[in-house]
């Protein structure tokens, strides 16, 4: 088993995991981040801020995965 950290980040800077989670495979682990990410981009949503969460194992960092608010102006 393998310990990853989810770190998030966002307008207000980096929040770092110190706890982490055990997985037996990086996909176990890229699902879990899929799925914080969904619960932040609901969080985030009404203020329209970028989140990622950041992804690390005490060798370093593994990926990240982001939701990026980008919204195009409406032409009339």
């Amino acid at each position: 088993m393998i310990r990853y950290y989810f770190d998030i980040r966002d307008n207000s800077g980096l929040s770092v995991d110190e706890e982490g989670l055990e997985f037996r495979t990086q996909q176990e682990a890229e699902i879990e981040a899929a799925r914080s990410l969904a619960d932040l981009a609901k969080e985030f949503a009404d203020i329209r801020q970028d989140v990622s969460v950041e992804v690390r194992t005490d060798g370093g960092r593994v990926f990240q995965t982001a939701f990026i608010f980008d919204r195009s102006e409406m032409k009339n």
